[in-house]
């Protein structure tokens, strides 16, 4: 099954210039999204993680289904104010701004093999701040996984660890 023939494009979203690479058509596809899912743990599943971290919003819909048919725990990488209790945050660059990512402070034990995960990966900028955020706590990330890699933004550069894509996109 090609996978890219449940991703809807979406023109000037969020901004102009913009094309929105949309997954919901796929994940309300049944047999596609059964299909992305045994996919991409067949690839996350090489790296023997014990714990998954979804990347706020849309890396929560691939992390925790991911994590329950790893058998694995699952993590929220969130905004700033959307995790209750202590959490450990850092502040990252954006093309254009910063921005800040947080984890519950308890959530992973040291020395945890993290895998983290998002639908997409463009610039690679929350990824590679998630990624370092985890360290940053004690984790081991031994990989990422992204449903969608925009391989002409080069994101895969900014990351330390291997990068798992099941779709790329080349413009």
């Amino acid at each position: 099954m090609d996978l890219k023939d449940h991703i809807r494009g979406i023109p000037d979203f969020p901004k102009p210039g913009i094309l929105f690479y949309d997954i919901s058509t796929l994940l309300r596809h049944a047999d596609a999204w059964q299909v992305a899912m045994g996919r991409l743990a067949n690839r996350v599943r090489l790296y023997n993680p014990t714990v998954l971290a979804g990347v706020e919003s849309r890396g929560f819909l691939l992390a925790a289904p991911l994590a329950l048919k790893l058998g694995c725990g699952f993590v929220m990488l969130r905004k700033p104010g959307k995790l209750p209790g202590a959490t450990v945050g850092l502040d990252y660059a954006l093309e254009y701004g910063s921005d800040r990512i947080e984890i519950q402070a308890d959530a992973v034990e040291p020395g945890a093999r993290v895998v983290v995960v998002d639908d997409l990966l463009a610039t690679g900028g929350t990824m590679a701040a998630g990624i370092k955020l985890l360290q940053n706590v004690g984790a081991e990330v031994v990989a990422a996984a992204a449903m969608i890699e925009l391989t002409f933004l080069h994101g895969r550069d900014k990351l330390n660890v291997p990068l798992e894509a099941l779709i790329q996109y080349d413009h």
